[in-house]
């Protein structure tokens, strides 16, 4: 594993919400808490689930992005992996090529409404992107199954595909805390829209921003990748010899922020899930593998994949506890354009799934 990496760990970037169709100065009120280093995530004016505001379309963003559809998105990871369309040169696709994408690197419980011990979490944070505008889950709990955290616990991610970062990126929100028998009574964490996008960040430079709510705070640290490749991870343990802890982590392009694929303990044969990662090209994914019980300590294990546009590698690795399998399959995301030719004969390329899109096609094909 290369452990010379760039420098870019921690950094912190406002990232500012506004729109040239709307008075840009326009911002939801936040509650005034201490964010310490770390600039706050605006969110968008009325996107409250818990007054419906979310549903009114009030932004133009939210008309976009279809906010009032509750669907989850139905494109999946790994959609580009095997495909039979490929133009080759000098040993690569050229026909799919990687993308701008967001990868989220972890999500911390910053600030926590009770003073000490742990509170049960629950609900969901989701990307909208231009490539599918429908619910990408990044975290989704139900409240019967809630996640136990404390204050600076990280909250374990799945989304379901890569994130594309485009001019307009929704981060969608709704997380709260259990307190009793019934929803009423429970604490509302956070709740709204916030906007990321690459006009406002830096390639392959980690950002931290802060999602500042009524009863605490969630600490996001992200970033841009240019140009980037998604990397499906599956791992698979067979051979299990008693119970043990594992941790799955990775780091990706080069970065020297940790990605937490894992934390848990293992006490028969299984597999971990699916782990979607963002991972530039040219370069590798690095994996972290710790194996071991309290009494003897821990190993670890690394193994590396160079990002490709398409394929599959693996790797088995043999351990006192179990064999893991790993396995990476490599895709770009899909490239869904349209072509739209107006009366003056000029052909404007819109991508499907946002109505702004579409309308602005539409203004210049009546021109």
């Amino acid at each position: 594993m290369d452990t010379d990496r760039r420098a870019t760990k921690g950094r912190n970037v406002e990232i500012m919400v506004s729109d040239d169709e709307e008075n840009v100065n326009r911002t939801a009120e936040m509650p005034h808490y201490s964010v310490d280093t770390v600039p706050p995530l605006n969110r968008l004016p009325d996107s409250s689930h818990r007054d419906g505001s979310m549903y009114r379309d009030t932004h133009i963003l939210k008309k976009d992005y279809r906010i009032a559809d509750r669907r989850e998105t139905c494109l999946e990871a790994m959609m580009l992996s095997e495909p039979t369309n490929c133009i080759m040169r000098d040993g690569t696709c050229k026909n799919h090529r990687p993308q701008c994408m967001l990868q989220i690197f972890s999500l911390k419980l910053a600030k926590n409404p009770v003073d000490a011990g742990s509170v049960e979490l629950y609900g969901y944070i989701a990307a909208r992107d231009d490539l599918d505008p429908l619910l990408n889950y990044v975290v989704n709990v139900s409240r019967d199954d809630p996640i136990i955290v404390e204050q600076g616990s990280l909250i374990n991610m799945a989304p379901k595909r890569g994130i594309k970062l485009g001019l307009s990126t929704l981060i969608e929100y709704d997380m709260k805390i259990k307190t009793g028998g019934h929803e009423k009574d429970d604490l509302q964490l956070i709740d709204g829209i916030s906007v990321l996008s690459k006009m406002d960040t830096d390639n392959c430079s980690v950002f931290t921003c802060r999602i500042i709510g009524d009863s605490g705070t969630i600490d996001i640290s992200a970033s841009r990748i240019d140009y980037a490749v998604e990397a499906t991870v599956e791992v698979i343990l067979s051979e299990v010899h008693g119970s043990f802890n594992m941790s799955l982590s990775c780091f990706t392009s080069e970065l020297d922020e940790e990605i937490q694929l894992f934390d848990g303990t293992i006490g028969e044969s299984r597999g971990l899930g699916r782990s979607v990662v963002a991972v530039e090209m040219g370069t590798q994914m690095d994996l972290k593998i710790k194996v071991g019980s309290e009494p003897s300590g821990s190993s670890e294990y690394c193994c590396s994949f160079e990002a490709h546009n398409h394929g599959r590698a693996s790797e088995l690795i043999k351990t006192d506890f179990a064999s893991i399998s790993v396995k990476v399959t490599w895709s770009v995301l899909p490239h869904p354009w349209t072509h739209v030719r107006s009366k003056q004969n000029r052909v404007v390329t819109v991508p499907l799934g946002t109505s702004l899109m579409f309308r602005r096609a539409n203004e210049l094909i009546k021109d």
